[in-house]
C-alpha cells in the first residue's frame, strides 16, 4: 500500500544521503525525481531505481539537497534559488556538520564522520588490546543514517502547519551521535564515560559471539531461565554446575574462565545447529551470516523482500521495501489539524513498546506534538527505566500500568485503542492477538487506526516466531561480521539497529498520518528489523552478486589511501584521516615532512607503498594532539577528525553553537533524531532562521520525564 501516493519529491545532487532519503520516500509511494544524480555505482543504481531523472529544478512538495552551504551555492542550489522554484516546499538540507556552526564547511568522509560523531569509539564494543584502532561500519552507513534522519524530519515538517517549519537542517555528525543515546545521556549527566578497554565480561554474559565449526554464532542467555535452557542445549556439562557461573553477576565476574569453556563446546557444532537448538529452547540465538546467505533465506523469500533491478545488463536482487503495509477500504473521519500546530498535534499514540526501538519511535512522536500513552506491565515496567536511556526516551509521555493477563486490563487497553490514532507494539508474534488486541480486532472497531508492529523478523514467515534482539539481528544480517579489522574475531558492540529502526518507524508513522489526513484511512504496518538492517547494507549484498566476497576492512578503504584511524598523543586517543584526491595528498605532504619523498605519487603508487606511508603518518600523529592535528589537516582541505568520546562531544564548540545539548537541573542531554525545532505550545526559539534541526534537544520545558 503506497502511503505517499501523490507526493512529489525532488532529489538534488550526487550526495548519497540525499539518495537514501529519496529511496525511503520512493519506497513509501512518493514520486521522486532526481537532478544531477551521482556516479552510477551499483549502490547508487539501486538507491535511484524507480526514480525519474529531471534536467532542471522544479516545484515539489519536498526538496532534498545535500552539501555544505558553499557547495550548494557553487552549484546554484542555495536555499533562495530552491525557494524560487518551490515556494511552499519543505526543503531538506543534509550536510556533514549541518548548515551552521564553526565546522559547517569542514571536509568529511564516511570514516571521519564516524570519528567526529563518537560512534567509531563505540562501534565494536570493548577491546582487549587498546592498540586496535577504532573503525567505521560497512556499507556507507553515514549516508544511510543521515538519509533516514532527513526523511523522518522532512516527513514531519510536511505535516506541520507552521510556515517557519519548512526548512530541515540535518547534520550527519549529529544523526550518527544520537545512535548512542545512553552514552550521550551519561556524559550530559556528568557520569563516568564508557571505556574501550574491556572490563570483566565486556557485556559478553548478556550477548556473545562464539566460534562454530563453520563460522560464528551469537547467543544471548541473559535471563536466569534462559541460562538454564542454554545449559541443557549444551548437554549440561559438568562445568556448568560451577558456582562461579551460577548467576548473571557471577558469570560477569568470571567471564574469562567461562568463555573458553563455551568456545570448546561451540567449536564442535555448526553455527546453524547451535542457533536452531537454542531457539528451540527459547534462547535467543542466530548465526553470523554472510551477505550471500541472505539471498537464500526462506524467511525473506516468503516475505518477498528482495526486488530485481538491472545493473550493467544483469538482473540482481536488491533490498526491497522495508515496510510491509496493508489496509482495508474502511475509513474513519478526516480530522482537522489545529492552526499553527505542531506536526502531530491532535494525534494520540498508544505505546506498548519497550527497551529501545519502539520507545525511540514514540519519543520522537511525542516531541512532534503527539499525546503518547505508554502502557507498562506491573512490576519493574520497561527495562529501559533501569538506565540513563529513560532520561531521554521517557520524556513527554503519559504512562499507565495495565496487567494484560487480566480481563480488566485488556478491556481498558481496548477502550484506549478505540480513542487513539496510532498504536505501536513490539511484543513477540501472536502475543497481542492472544490478548485480543491484534490489528484485525482493534482496526475493526477503529478503522482509522495506524497499527504498527515491530518485530525481529516480521509477523509472517517460517522464522517469524524466533526470539530476537537488535544486537543479535546485527549478527544475523551480516552487519556485525563485516564490522571488524581483518583477522579479528567479530564483536557485537554498539546496539546499532534499535535506534536506527526508531528513525524508520517514526518516518513511516508520519507517512501514515499524512495519508490518513487525506483519506481518513488507517493501515497495518508489519515491520521487520532484519529487513531494515538489510536495507541499509545494500552495498555488500550487491557486491556479492558481482562475484565479490565482502570481507571486514576495518578502517581501510579499497580506493583511497592514506585512509585510516591513527593513534595520537594521549591515552587511547585517535585521529581519522581520509585522503581522497591527489590534491589532498600533496597538501598532506606539505604538512608531514616524512611524506615528501612520495609527494608525486598517484593513487596506485600510494596503494603500492601504503604500509610505508601509513607508518610515516602514524609516527607524525603519535606526537600530535588529535584535535589540533585534525584542525591543521582540515585547513589544508583534508577530511580529518579526532575520534571523539561522548564527553568530548559534550565539550564541542560546534555542537554548542548548534544547541545540540540542552541543560536541565539534572544535567545536559542530547535529543532524539528530529526534535530540536519543535517546542510544545510555542514557536521555536529565535535564531537566524528557524530550522528543524536534527538531534539536538534534551528536556523540552513543557515535558516531564515520563513517570
Amino acid at each position: 500500500m503506497p502511503l505517499l501516493d501523490g507526493l512529489q519529491v525532488l532529489q538534488i545532487g550526487p550526495g548519497p544521503g540525499a539518495a537514501v532519503c529519496g529511496r525511503i520516500f520512493a519506497d513509501l509511494g512518493a514520486a521522486v525525481r532526481t537532478v544531477s544524480a551521482g556516479k552510477a555505482t551499483a549502490l547508487r543504481l539501486w538507491l535511484d531505481s524507480g526514480k525519474q531523472p529531471a534536467s532542471v529544478l522544479a516545484d515539489a512538495d519536498i526538496i532534498i539537497c545535500e552539501g555544505t552551504p558553499q557547495q550548494r551555492r557553487d552549484n546554484g542550489w542555495d536555499e533562495a534559488t530552491l525557494r524560487e522554484h518551490a515556494p511552499d516546499a519543505v526543503i531538506v538540507l543534509i550536510a556533514p556538520y549541518g548548515q551552521t556552526g564553526p565546522q559547517a564547511e569542514w571536509p568529511s568522509s564516511d570514516l571521519t564522520l564516524f570519528c567526529a560523531s563518537g560512534i567509531a569509539y563505540l562501534l565494536t564494543g570493548q577491546v582487549d588490546d587498546l592498540s586496535e584502532s577504532p573503525i567505521r561500519p560497512t556499507g556507507q552507513q553515514s549516508a544511510f543514517i543521515s538519509g533516514l534522519a532527513a526523511a523522518c524530519a522532512g516527513m514531519h515538517a510536511l505535516l506541520s502547519d507552521r510556515s517557519n517549519d519548512r526548512t530541515v537542517d540535518v547534520s550527519t555528525q549529529e544523526a550518527l551521535a544520537t545512535l548512542a543515546m545512553t552514552e550521550l545521556a551519561r556524559a550530559g549527566m556528568g557520569k563516568g564515560s564508557w571505556q574501550r578497554k574491556r572490563l570483566t565480561d565486556g557485556n559478553g554474559a548478556t550477548v556473545t559471539i562464539l566460534p562454530a565449526s563453520d563460522g560464528y554464532v551469537a547467543v544471548s542467555p541473559r535471563e536466569n531461565h534462559q541460562w538454564a535452557a542454554w545449559r541443557a542445549v549444551m548437554g549440561n556439562p559438568d562445568w556448568a554446575d560451577d558456582p562461579r557461573f551460577a548467576t548473571m553477576p557471577d558469570r560477569v565476574a568470571n567471564w574469562d574462565a567461562l568463555y573458553p569453556l563455551l568456545c570448546d563446546w561451540s567449536r564442535t557444532r555448526t553455527k546453524r545447529w547451535i542457533a536452531d537448538a537454542a531457539q528451540d529452547a527459547h534462547v535467543p540465538s542466530f548465526p553470523l551470516q554472510e551477505p550471500h546467505e541472505q539471498l537464500e533465506s526462506e524467511q525473506l523469500a516468503h516475505r518477498k523482500f528482495f526486488r530485481s533491478i538491472d545493473i550493467d545488463g544483469k538482473s540482481v536482487q536488491a533490498p526491497g521495501n522495508p515496510f510491509a503495509i496493508s489496509g482495508e477500504d474502511q475509513t474513519g473521519p478526516i480530522r482537522t489539524v489545529p492552526a499553527d500546530a505542531m506536526p502531530l498535534a491532535g494525534i494520540r499514540v498508544l505505546d506498548f513498546s519497550w527497551v529501545i526501538a519502539g520507545p525511540t519511535t514514540t519519543r520522537t512522536l511525542a516531541a512532534m506534538g503527539a499525546e503518547v500513552i505508554k502502557v507498562e506491565a506491573p512490576g519493574r515496567g520497561d527495562p529501559g527505566r533501569a538506565s540513563e536511556l529513560h532520561t531521554v526516551l521517557g520524556q513527554g509521555k503519559r504512562a499507565i500500568t495495565l496487567d494484560l493477563k487480566t480481563e480488566d486490563g485488556r478491556r481498558i487497553a481496548r477502550e484506549l485503542a478505540a480513542q487513539c490514532d496510532v498504536l505501536v507494539e513490539n511484543f513477540g508474534t501472536g502475543v497481542m492477538e492472544r490478548f485480543g488486541l491484534g490489528a484485525a480486532a482493534l482496526r475493526a472497531e477503529n478503522p482509522s487506526l495506524i497499527y504498527l508492529s515491530a518485530s525481529g523478523l516480521g509477523r509472517t514467515g517460517p522464522e517469524s516466531r524466533k526470539v530476537a534482539y537488535g544486537t543479535l539481528l546485527q549478527c544475523y544480517s551480516g552487519f556485525a561480521g563485516l564490522n571488524a579489522h581483518p583477522e579479528v574475531t567479530p564483536r557485537i558492540g554498539l546496539a546499532w539497529l534499535d535506534p536506527m529502526c526508531g528513525l524508520m518507524l517514526a518516518c513511516v508513522i508520519a507517512a501514515g498520518v499524512w495519508r490518513r489526513r487525506k483519506t481518513g484511512a488507517g493501515c497495518r504496518i508489519d515491520f521487520s528489523m532484519l529487513e531494515a538492517m538489510l536495507w541499509t547494507i545494500g552495498e555488500p549484498l550487491l557486491a556479492t552478486q558481482a562475484g565479490e566476497r565482502p570481507a571486514p576492512f576495518g578502517d581501510a578503504d579499497p580506493c583511497n589511501t592514506p585512509h585510516g584511524v591513527f593513534a595520537a598523543a594521549g591515552d587511547d586517543a585517535w585521529i581519522g584521516i581520509a585522503v581522497t584526491s591527489d590534491e589532498q595528498w600533496r597538501a598532506m605532504c606539505g604538512i608531514i615532512p616524512g611524506l615528501v619523498a612520495y609527494a608525486q605519487a598517484g593513487t596506485d603508487d600510494r596503494r603500492k607503498n601504503q604500509k610505508d606511508i601509513h607508518a610515516i603518518v602514524a609516527e607524525w600523529t603519535a606526537a600530535q594532539h588529535a584535535t589540533d592535528a585534525a584542525v591543521r589537516l582540515v585547513a589544508a582541505g583534508i577530511a580529518a577528525s579526532a575520534v571523539n568520546t561522548s564527553r568530548e562531544l559534550l565539550e564541542s564548540d560546534h555542537l554548542k553553537a548548534r544547541t545540540f545539548w540542552k541543560l536541565a537541573e539534572t544535567g545536559g542531554t542530547a535529543g532524539t533524531a528530529v526534535e530540536d525545532q519543535f517546542r510544545p505550545g510555542r514557536r521555536p526559539r529565535p535564531r537566524a532562521r528557524c530550522r528543524y534541526r536534527h538531534g539536538a534537544t534534551g528536556y523540552p520545558e513543557a515535558f516531564g520525564n515520563g513517570n
